[in-house]
């Protein structure tokens, strides 16, 4: 039994949102209890203690939309770019093509390491690696393991570079949802990555949803981000790209669909009535200059959408703080997203993991997995059931992390990383980083 307690306990569960002196008992990878301090403490007086000393205990961060392999374009040099096809020409496209498994390998663990000290514990990647694809998601998977976070993985199906490559990132997410599917452990899930639709053909679609069947998944599929997918898609086809995702069957409460910057209340009404997830990724879509996803509108109208980092940030309490500002901004109104940006990350993410993993993560409560982190934050004002998200807000940083634990595990404690040689993975990324820029 460990019991992480004496901290202000923020729950993001709505049933005991709050508690001023916190602590969660944890029963291998099980919380089973949570309540007050002193209460826990004489309950269970013989089991391990973390002290938080008055820091502020809450759940593991979900992100739920990713890119491991992003962490090697950090440094690199890349052409300008005036639009967001020639970001994904002059650099992404790039980026993908020469990596190797070695490179695979060593992203997903520096990626890993920035999320666990970021406080992040159950991460949804979405990965592309053309010249490499055949045990690309098993390697993640391995690296998710070592490190001991939650991930739900995919490989981009694409026809940028040919039909083999495209039949093999086939392969591989059917290979991988079927091994995923049988892991006891509940730690790695798999979905369908597809790339965007303005990338595939009605061929490969069709191909794609075939694949499918009887996998018990969903896709993860970029949608609708910049205007050239839209273009693409009403140009061949005369629909738009909800439209079109939706004329293959590939929408549902599985199927996430990042961005949706550029899609109408047609397209809207369609991934609510099919129950689809939206996850928005307001960093990367104001670095990309694709625009600001209509994600208020969306939640106005009753859509469940998530927050991620899109591989820009491993914080997503960074991530958190953007979106707040972006659409006060872009809507010129400083009383949108208040409530709409927590809900994002603490009640949606929470509930689309909830489609794949079989406990509750993101919330710390009685059966949920033990995903919780402690935060070294002292409030200089009241804190309470009412206002901690705005402390959450303003006050803390990834970077405040004190402690992480995933699935009852201690991955991190006072800011030192448990049971792993941080400095030798991070030489030999370097070393990988250096070699794969030369190939470029």
């Amino acid at each position: 039994m460990l019991l992480v307690g004496n901290g202000r306990l923020v729950t993001q569960d709505h049933k005991m949102p709050y508690v001023k002196d916190g602590c969660v008992a944890i029963e291998g990878n099980i919380i089973k209890e949570v309540g007050n301090t002193s209460d826990i403490r004489k309950k269970y007086p013989d089991a391990e203690f973390i002290d938080a000393e008055g820091k502020v205990i809450m759940p593991g961060m979900v992100n739920t939309h990713m890119h491991f392999y992003s962490a090697f374009a950090r440094g690199m040099a890349s052409a300008p770019s005036t639009n967001f096809v020639e970001i994904l020409e002059n650099l992404w496209w790039k980026l993908d093509k020469a990596l190797t498994l070695e490179d695979v390998k060593y992203s997903a663990l520096v990626t890993i390491i920035d999320c666990i000290k970021n406080g992040t514990t159950t991460i949804f990647d979405h990965h592309a690696s053309p010249m490499a694809i055949t045990d690309s998601l098993f390697t993640m998977a391995e690296a998710s393991k070592q490190m001991g976070v939650r991930s739900c993985l995919c490989y981009e199906v694409s026809d940028r570079d040919g039909q083999d490559i495209m039949e093999e990132g086939i392969r591989e997410n059917v290979n991988f949802i079927k091994h995923a599917n049988v892991d006891g452990e509940d730690m790695i899930k798999g979905m369908f990555g597809l790339h965007a639709s303005m990338t595939l053909s009605n061929e490969t679609m069709e191909k794609c949803a075939a694949a499918m069947e009887g996998l018990n998944s969903g896709y993860h599929i970029h949608t609708a981000e910049g205007i050239a997918d839209v273009y693409d898609s009403l140009n061949k086809y005369g629909k738009r790209v909800v439209q079109r995702l939706m004329d293959f069957n590939m929408l549902g409460e599985k199927t996430i669909t990042p961005h949706c910057v550029h899609i109408n209340n047609l397209e809207m009404e369609i991934l609510k009535e099919t129950n689809t997830n939206v996850v928005h990724n307001p960093e990367s879509n104001m670095g990309n200059a694709v625009g600001c996803a209509p994600v208020i509108e969306m939640m106005r109208k009753g859509l469940t959408v998530g927050l991620g980092t899109d591989g820009y940030t491993s914080d997503m309490f960074e991530s958190m703080k953007v979106a707040n500002i972006i659409h006060k901004h872009n809507l010129s109104n400083p009383s949108v997203a208040w409530a709409e940006v927590p809900t994002m990350l603490f009640d949606n993410n929470k509930k689309i993991a909830s489609n794949y993993f079989s406990r509750p993560v993101g919330s710390i409560e009685a059966g949920a997995y033990a995903d919780l982190i402690i935060v070294d934050y002292n409030p200089h004002t009241l804190m309470n059931s009412s206002n901690y998200n705005s402390h959450i807000l303003f006050g803390m940083t990834g970077r405040s992390v004190d402690t992480t634990i995933a699935n009852g595990r201690i991955l991190m404690k006072n800011r030192k990383l448990i049971g792993v040689d941080e400095a030798e993975i991070l030489s030999k990324s370097r070393e990988a980083a250096n070699k794969l820029w030369n190939r470029i």
